[in-house]
């Protein structure tokens, strides 16, 4: 098996993420707790958004903001990232023109600040800057309101520029699969001229469900900026790729993308293992920072009798999801994979994987 690039699992890394399996994790939260209520009245638990509901979204969003050991204000940030709109979703929360005095009195007004420039600015435009390295010598950037032209535009200090990008960083892993890889092609450049009824079937929702494509090396070209030296320092630096230093080529994404699903898809050869091992330990080697492919892999190598290769590749995988706070592959939850992961790794650790079909159903962790 190629080794994954994620450290050995950290005991306190993992602590973390088991905290954070449990639904009212976030009821539980003192610094987040008394603002729940009020978003939950707001009706952000009926909301359609993208792969579950749009409480979903920002309690997943939140979650991984948490893991990555975010203040309070950022992860509020994560809470409300969309609570006035903004220029991808009209899941208006707040009036921003009357409604802005009762947040800060929620949750203060340097957090409430955070939130409404990030509601207001143009996010495409933002990551756009980002990614093509337009930050300022101090650390701060230059970008334009969303609305009607003309824009204005605003200053962003380095601290700011740092809680958008890490927010960013959550908001894209925690609801990009391919519907959004093709109703949002080529983000930030998206065209935005295609017509639905012409992209008729792009626009089916939710599609095949397959992971992103494009968007890991997005993410990672995002944690690279923040090695910007005004922005280091600024706050914790995201876990994920190898503490945001390490970046993901798109090309080896799309590639090992692709060989992940055809592992998934059964269009590799049925009646023995080798090749889609062989596919498998190919997709890890592309792209070894998100906990699927080497989850999957893990199986495969149990199911041959493999099992220090299993062990090595389940603990990789959970790793790789404690780290995430989101699933890549959004077929199942977050929670569900690393619930899947532990009864491996117990299983490649203390012995034996059921040689009968039926018996996969009574797994359990002991």
């Amino acid at each position: 098996m190629p080794p994954s690039a994620c450290p050995a699992l950290a005991p306190e890394q993992l602590q973390r993420a088991l905290a954070l399996l449990d639904d009212e994790w976030l009821a539980r939260d003192a610094e987040l707790a008394p603002v729940l209520p009020v978003v939950l009245a707001r009706g952000v638990g009926q909301d359609w958004h993208k792969a579950g509901t749009f409480r979903h979204h920002l309690v997943g969003v939140t979650r991984s903001l948490r893991l990555w050991q975010q203040p309070r204000d950022v992860c509020l940030l994560g809470l409300l990232h969309s609570v006035y709109g903004n220029a991808f979703v009209d899941l208006v929360k707040f009036d921003a023109a009357s409604e802005r005095q009762r947040l800060q009195q929620l949750i203060g007004p340097p957090a409430e600040h955070l939130v409404y420039l990030f509601c207001t600015i143009s996010r495409a435009q933002f990551v756009q800057q980002v990614l093509a390295g337009q930050i300022a010598a101090d650390g701060s950037l230059q970008v334009a309101l969303h609305g009607p032209e003309p824009h204005a535009s605003v200053r962003l200090s380095a601290y700011e520029v740092a809680a958008f990008i890490i927010v960013s960083m959550a908001d894209t892993i925690e609801q990009w699969f391919s519907w959004q890889d093709e109703v949002y092609s080529r983000f930030p450049g998206t065209d935005t001229t295609r017509r639905q009824a012409v992209h008729w079937a792009a626009s089916l929702w939710p599609g095949p469900m397959r992971p992103s494509a494009r968007m890991c090396s997005q993410i990672a070209a995002l944690g690279c900026a923040l090695q910007h030296p005004a922005l280091l320092g600024q706050l914790p630096l995201p876990p994920v790729f190898d503490g945001c230093r390490q970046p993901l080529p798109a090309r080896d994404e799309a590639a090992a993308c692709a060989l992940y699903w055809s592992v998934v898809q059964l269009d590799q050869p049925l009646v023995d293992l080798d090749g889609a091992t062989a596919t498998l330990e190919q997709a890890v080697q592309l792209n070894p920072w998100v906990g699927e492919p080497q989850m999957v892999l893990a199986q495969l190598y149990l199911s041959a009798g493999r099992l220090p290769e299993a062990a090595r590749a389940a603990e990789g995988a959970l790793q790789c999801f404690c780290l995430w706070g989101n699933a890549w592959d959004k077929r199942v939850q977050w929670d569900a994979w690393i619930a899947w992961t532990r009864l491996l790794l117990q299983r490649a650790s203390q012995g034996g994987w059921p040689e009968r079909l039926d018996k996969l159903n009574n797994l359990a962790l002991r």
